[in-house]
Order: structure tokens, then sequence, then C-alpha cells
């Protein structure tokens, strides 16, 4: 056998390249050759270590047989011995909580140490000084003892929550041993891991570090989960920022939205009895055995009140206050220690303090009660949001009740937009899941315009914005759940915000900085033009498609945090929230569509915002991206705003403004997006008009007249040029109304632009919606404006000369298209209506 191997190889490959039969075989038995020699390796391991496959599948089945008995027997046990209540009274022993008062006022000022005496006195007198000396022993340690008494605060106060650690620090050398064994346990075990991973043969390398980036994520949320809720908080704030954990990991801490174990029901109805001050029966019909969801802070159970209304009931978690503010004690150590050894300037534990003060709020559920009242006051008029309704009487510190919404979670659209069905064939499954895919991205629009409209319009925000707490509701609306915290903006750092945005889409980065100036993140005294330099190096020029930047939000995202973190800058908290909240939005859309941008879907929200606020600060902004310095018009900026401004988003408003039944019935092109021309003549003589003519107003008239003739207006012109065509239309119609009936007239007007046109033939594609055109041309603001246009540009002879030339050309075209228009109508109301479909005739033999 050695022998014939050893033949085999030493003969080349080309001596068999003659016959292809001989060549396969060969290749074939090298094959078996290797394959073989990986089983002699296999069992070569297993003759010196052994087989274990079949007793660890044994030990396994033990385990899990042991795992289940110990399981009922521990129930067992807590039942019959009181488990519970034993563990709460040593709870209570170890917090010293019988310490307590709950009525604890201190005195006004701690007793004075007593003070030595002289050796001169007499012997009355030093007895007295002993017992004065021993009343202010006694009153010193008696003051010492109250404070043990002192209970935790309601409200997280940093001074407060050190002078009540302080005074038990073997609860906090508990925890930290706790924390430090639980990373310690998850640092091994990732290690075993790594070792497992290299003892494996043969395994890709991109696979391997996608796993092992994933196991360590897997690993990382079990540590967090046994940590308890501050810690699952951490993780799930870190699995919304992928960009700078990685995304595996992000996956795998993901599952911290949805993932809870909760705690036993009995619990949870006992902390309902004792805030409503009444069994469970007296205010619910019905509540679910199981909780339907179950979070960090608390779980949720359906419920039916006496009133036949479905709610959710949302119950907090036992003695969570204690862990919470201990946690936070502990940060706030660590962040103090870290001051002392990297020699900082700044206090790092005040971000311990704000975190505290958020995490303590959102133990009071009659605050998020509140919150959620004033948030669906604020966002009732948006037709596209809902909210659910909060019942008061229902609602206490530790327990909120609200309206039960039936809606789909982000994740759930998700999984079924992305999921490859077993039969390829199916039509059923590939339609459900092209449905799953629309219904995500059209709750990632709504959501982008919603988080806009908290920044922009109400400057109320949602601060925990990540996907367990929106839903998409049947009606196509967005849901939003949880509102333990909300962030509240000055109007001066709203109009800071759009700006941001503007100037982000248009690549402009020193004006970005200046706007980050104003909303107080950039330092006084940082050198501004080095953080332009840098923003320039990190993100280049925009790129342009179709009209709109081309723009990764993730990617400026990013660029921008690693500049924040080297120039130290102040982020404050809605900046923080509104970026972290596009930033999870556009996660979920590129999981479904890899070519979705956010700035593609909100920027026609930040159009109709600058074209239609009229206010000093919406001036300011869009003076300064579609003018220059000498109020020159930037053509390429100017085009931009009217494209977006054209899409139906941004038109929804001038259908509103404009008493239009339907946005169907205006003039569009492809993918959405409608005639600039025709919203500028909607939009200059309505009310929301009054922005664009007060910037028309403004600018040089002269530059205006150069990009109308420009190249890159032309399709600007031929649209003007259809309104021409149908202003001669109507004038022709008016002359000629005994000869063309007025029905056939308002039949093609009413044809035109809707979506049957496509099946109604040529002629009555010819034709734009009716518009009452001889109000437009008699309306004197207009006048006013074209004639300041026209003084402004006679300074340059050569540019009205090349206006009239293109104005000349443009009402030939027009005149010829309006011609047209007429004969058709004469033909088919004299001749009949042209048949342009083939006659079709049945012939029997």
């Amino acid at each position: 056998m050695a022998l014939t191997t050893s033949l085999t190889a030493a003969v080349p490959l080309t001596a068999f390249r003659d016959n292809r039969g001989v060549v396969k075989t060969t290749t074939y038995r090298m094959k078996q050759r290797q394959r073989g020699k990986q089983q002699e390796q296999q069992r070569q391991v297993q003759a010196v270590f052994g087989n274990f496959s079949h007793f660890g599948d044994a030990v396994r089945r033990d385990v899990e047989f042991l795992k289940k008995g110990v399981k009922r027997g521990a129930e067992w046990a807590s039942e019959t011995f009181r488990v519970p209540q034993v563990k709460k009274a040593l709870d209570d022993v170890v917090w010293l909580r019988n310490l307590e008062d709950p009525h604890f006022s201190p005195p006004a000022q701690p007793p004075p140490w007593p003070q030595p005496y002289y050796p001169e006195l007499s012997g009355l007198d030093l007895m007295m000084a002993d017992l004065k000396a021993l009343e202010a022993y006694v009153s010193y340690y008696y003051y010492q003892s109250k404070k043990w008494s002192k209970p935790l605060p309601e409200a997280y106060n940093a001074e407060e929550v050190v002078d009540y650690f302080s005074r038990r620090p073997h609860v906090v050398a508990f925890r930290l041993l706790e924390v430090f064994s639980s990373f310690a346990s998850a640092a091994i075990r990732i290690r075993m891991s790594g070792i497992k991973k290299s003892l494996r043969p043969g395994s890709a390398k991109g696979i391997d570090e996608n796993f092992a980036q994933y196991n360590f994520g897997m690993v990382l949320k079990e540590t967090m989960l046994s940590l308890g809720p501050t810690f699952i908080k951490v993780g799930q704030s870190l699995s919304t920022r992928p960009d700078i954990i990685g995304p595996e990991i992000s996956k795998a801490l993901s599952e911290l939205h949805d993932q809870i174990p909760p705690f036993p029901r009995p619990m949870a109805m006992k902390i309902i009895e004792e805030d409503l001050g009444s069994p469970v029966g007296s205010f619910f019909t019905y509540i679910s055995k199981e909780p339907v969801a179950a979070a960090s802070f608390g779980q949720v159970y359906r419920g039916c009140t006496l009133d036949g209304f479905d709610v959710a009931v949302k119950v907090q978690r036992p003695n969570l206050r204690h862990v919470v503010v201990r946690d936070i004690y502990i940060l706030r150590l660590g962040l103090g220690l870290l001051q002392k050894i990297a020699k900082r300037k700044n206090d790092p534990r005040l971000y311990a303090d704000e975190l505290g003060k958020g995490l303590v709020g959102e133990l009071d559920y009659t605050l998020e009660a509140a919150n959620a009242s004033e948030f669906l006051d604020a966002h009732s008029r948006f037709s596209f949001m809902q909210v659910p309704k909060v019942f008061k009487e229902l609602t206490r510190k530790r327990i909120l009740t609200m309206e039960w919404m039936v809606g789909e979670s982000p994740t759930d659209l998700l999984s079924g937009s992305t999921s490859n069905p077993i039969n390829h064939g199916s039509k059923y499954l590939e339609r459900q899941r092209v449905d799953a895919k629309r219904r995500l991205l059209d709750l990632v629009n709504k959501g982008v315009e919603a988080s806009l409209t908290q920044l922009l319009e109400t400057g109320l925000l949602h601060a925990d914005p990540h996907p367990g707490n929106l839903r998409y509701m049947a009606s196509g609306q967005i849901g939003f759940l949880d509102f333990g915290l909300l962030c509240r903006m000055e109007k001066k750092h709203q109009f800071a915000m759009l700006a941001s945005i503007v100037h982000i889409v248009n690549g402009d980065w020193s004006s970005l900085i200046e706007a980050l100036t104003e909303m107080d993140v950039v330092r006084p005294g940082t050198n501004t033009r080095r953080i332009t330099m840098d923003l320039e190096d990190a993100l280049g020029e925009v790129e342009f498609k179709d009209g709109i930047p081309d723009v990764k939000f993730s990617r400026v995202l990013g660029k921008i945090w690693t500049v924040a973190l080297k120039y130290h800058f102040r982020m404050p908290p809605y900046y923080t929230l509104v970026l972290r909240s596009l930033a999870s939005l556009e996660g979920l859309a590129v999981a479904a569509d890899p070519g979705f941008k956010t700035f593609e879907a909100a920027y026609p929200y930040v159009v109709r915002k600058l074209l239609t606020e009229n206010s000093a600060a919406t001036r300011k902004i869009l003076h300064s991206v579609v003018l220059n310095k000498k109020k020159e018009f930037r053509w390429e900026r100017m085009a931009l705003f009217l494209r977006v401004g054209a899409t139906r988003k941004t038109l929804q408003w001038v259908v509103a403004s404009s008493g239009e039944t339907s946005i169907d019935n205006l003039p569009n092109g492809t993918n959405g997006v409608f005639d600039v021309a025709y919203l500028l003549l909607r939009l200059l003589p309505s009310k929301d008009g009054v922005v664009l003519r007060r910037l028309i107003m403004t600018a040089d008239g002269a530059s205006l007249v150069r990009a109308v003739v420009s190249k890159e207006a032309k399709v600007f012109r031929f649209q003007l040029c259809r309104i021409i065509a149908d202003i001669l239309c109507q004038w022709m119609f008016e002359s000629l109304g005994q000869i063309v009936p007025a029905s056939q007239y308002s039949y093609h007007l009413r044809l035109a632009g809707g979506p049957e046109n496509r099946e109604l033939g040529p002629s009555s594609r010819l034709f734009t919606p009716t518009y009452d055109y001889q109000s437009l041309l008699k309306d004197r603001r207009l006048k006013v404006i074209f004639f300041k246009i026209l003084n402004s540009a006679r300074k340059e002879p050569a540019l009205m000369l090349r206006f009239y030339w293109t104005s000349f050309v443009m009402f030939i075209a027009a005149s010829a298209l309006a011609f047209h228009r007429l004969l058709i109508s004469l033909s088919e109301a004299h001749l009949g209506t042209l048949p342009f479909a083939p006659k079709r005739f049945a012939m029997s033999t």
C-alpha cells in the first residue's frame, strides 16, 4: 500500500493529460487519500484522548434530568418553607431597612465634640465637666446612629446617595464581588471559546470572525442579564450603536429588548394590590396569566377594566430603586477613580449623576403617565403618529395602566422581510416577504418623520427610541411605547438642529460647525478651522444621485462622533437622542433595503419646514443655503430644494393649503416627482408662499434670470412651457366656446394627470389639470416680483437678450402645443372620438 502510494505520488500529472478519464481517477484518488489522512488523524486523537461523544450525550441528559428535579424541588421548598418571605427579611436586614425611618428629619446641626477642661478646676467642676462630656458623647453617637435610619431618597441626589451607601459598605462590597465574578466568568468563557475555535480545523476565517463576535455578544448579553436591570439598560443602549461595538455584537445585545426573564405573577399581583389598595378583581375583570412583555424595569400584562377597555398593565420589579441606585453609585466610584488616574479636569462622575436622575425618574410610573399624556397632547395633530391613552385612576408609582395597542414590532417585520422561505416557488410566501418589507420601510419613513417632528415642531423628544418601543399599526400609523424619559428642547436649539441637517446634506462643514457652536456643543476657544478640516478630510465631498444627496447617515454619524471625542464636544441629550433614533431606524431599513438613505427620507420634511415657516431663524438658514454672500442664487442648491420640494411628501401641504381634494390630480412625472414649475405657481400666490416671495425679493434678480436660461434649467423651462400652453389653451377654448363644447374641454382637463390617463390614449395625455391662471396673472405681488427681477437684469444687456430669446422660443413651442391640443379637441368634438385601439373581428366558418 505504501509502495503504491509513493509510486502514484511520484508520477507527474502531466503524464495523464492525454487521457481525461485517467486524470479524473487520479484526482479522485488524491481526494480519497486526503480524506483518509484526516480520518486517520481523528482516530489518533481519539486513541489518545478517547471518544467521549456518547458519554457526553449521556451526561447531558442526566444533567437535564437533574435540573428538572432540582427545579421542582426548589419550587416545593420555596412554597413550603416560605423562601421569598425569608429572603425578603434577610434582604431588609442586609440593607438595614428596619432602621430606616420614612419620616426622618435630620437635626439642624450636629452637636459639637466635647472640649478638654483645665486641671485647676475643683472636683465638683470636674464631675460636672465629665457629665457634660458624657452628654456630648451620647448626643454625638445618637446623631451618628440616626443617620442609619435615613432612607434612600425618592429623587436622585448625588450627595444623599453617597451618604446613604457610605454607611452600607458591605452592600457595595458584595455587589462589587458579584460584578467582578460575573465578568471574570464571562472572560473565561470567551477564552475557552477561542481555544476551541483554534483546535477546530478547516474553517473559514471570515465566518469564524463573525461567529466570534456574535459569541462575544451572546456572552455579554447573558452576563448583563445575570447582573440585573441597570446592566440590562446599558446593554440595550449599546445594542443601538453598531457603529461602535460592531454589527454582530449589536445583533446579540438586541435580544435584551425581548428576552428578559419575568418575575413571578403572584409578586406582581401583590404589588398591584398594595399600590391600588384593593384586590385586583375590584379593578380588572381579566389579567393575563403570563406577561406579554418583560422589560428591564418591569413587565406588562394584558388586562380588561370593569368598563370593558383593553389595557396594558405595567408592573415594576420589586425592590428596584435600591438596586438601580446602588449600581449607579458603583459606576460613580469607578468614574471618580478614572478621573484620578487619567488626571482629567472635567468630572466624569457627572455622567453617572445624569444617568442616575434619568433611571430613577423612570421608576416613578406617575411621572411616566404624565410624560405620556404630555407627549399625546403635543403630537395628537399628527395623524401618522399614535400614542396610547393613560388611565390615571389605575396608575400609581409602581403601576401604569395604558390603552392596549395592537401592532407589529420592527424586529418581527425585519425577520419577515429578510426570511428565506424553504419553498422558493411559493408565490404566497414571497408575497408575504415583500409585504413585510413594504411595511418595514413605511415604518422607518414614518419613524424618520416622527423624529423630525419631535425635533423641529414640538421640541418634545421620546428619549428611548429603540425598536422595542415602536409599533406598526394596522392603520399604517407608527405607535410609541415607554415614556419613562422625555427630552425637551429650546426653540433656538431646534433651529440649530434644522441648520445642522441642511448643512450635513449639502456638505457645508464650516456652516455645520457654526450651528454646533450655537447649540453650545463646541466649547468656547476651540479652533473651528481645524474641526472643519477634520470633517472635510473624513467625509469629503457629498455625492448626489438624481439630484438627491447620496449620504449614508451611519457614516456621517460615526465621523461626527470621532471628531466630537477628539475635540471634547459637549453633546446635549437631545442631539444624542436624535442621532441614535435616526441611526437605529436606518439600521432597520438597511437590513431590508441596502439602498435606503436616511437623509433622502428626512430631507423633504426639512425642505417643507424651510419653505413654509416664516420666521427669522428659518429665513436665515434658507438664505445661507441658496444664496451666496452677494445675494446671488446658487442654482444647484435651489434646484435641489425644488426637486425635493416637488416630491409627493412635500406637496401634501400644498394640496391642503390650495383646497385640492387629492394629490393625484397634480401633474407628475416618474418616481412621484411633480412639476417644479407647477409647484412654484401654486406656492407663490398662496399664504404659505410668503417665504419664497421674500427669498426672491431679497436675492439678486440677475442671478435668477441667469439661472433660468442656463443649461441646468432645461427641465424647468420645459415644465414652464407646458404651463404657458395651458394658459393659451384656456384662452382659445374660451374664445371658441360655441365651436368646442365646454363639456368637451372640461372632460379633457379632468382626465389629464389622473392615475387612469395611461389608458385614455394620446389625446387626453396632452392636457394638464385645470387651474385659474387668470387670477395668477392678475396677482399684484407676482407682478412686483417679476418687474423687480427684470429691472435688476437690465444692467446686463447680453443677459436680457438671451432671456428675451429664450422667452420667445418658449412662447413659440407653447403656442404649437396649444394649437395641437385645439386641433385634437375640435376633431373629437366634430368627428367623434378617434379610435386608438385596434378593432377585433369575429369570423365564423
